[in-house]
């Protein structure tokens, strides 16, 4: 008895086996060949990606425009700071050789010395 049933689960689980399997045949679409209404999902996903393109290139230029005025701010800083220090350099120079330079109350003001007036 006990065979008689594991012999008739096997069979059972071969039949469902072989039943939910698919079979190759001719069945299904046939490659290659598109329906309307793909052909209007693919034409649609090609102008969402258009779109998304364009919006890419816009980011981009604008990205590339602030660190465009990024970076000349920053030239801008540069001469400032290196006329200043070549004001400095100079102005010690005349301290050192025991020459007070003419405007040696202004120079004490901008450098924070002396307060202002």
């Amino acid at each position: 008895m006990a065979e008689m049933e594991c012999q008739s689960s096997k069979m059972s689980v071969t039949e469902e086996t072989s039943t939910t399997r698919k079979e190759c045949g001719k069945r299904g679409r046939k490659p290659g060949r598109k329906t309307s209404a793909e052909k209007l999902d693919i034409k649609a996903k090609l102008e969402r990606s258009r779109q998304s393109a364009r919006e890419c290139r816009a980011r981009k230029k604008l990205r590339y425009q602030y660190l465009e005025e990024l970076v000349a701010d920053r030239e801008k800083a540069v001469v400032a700071l290196r006329a200043e220090l070549e004001r400095l350099i100079q102005w010690s120079r005349q301290m050192s050789e025991n020459d007070i330079p003419n405007n040696n109350d202004q120079l004490l003001k901008e450098i924070g010395i002396l307060k202002q007036e």
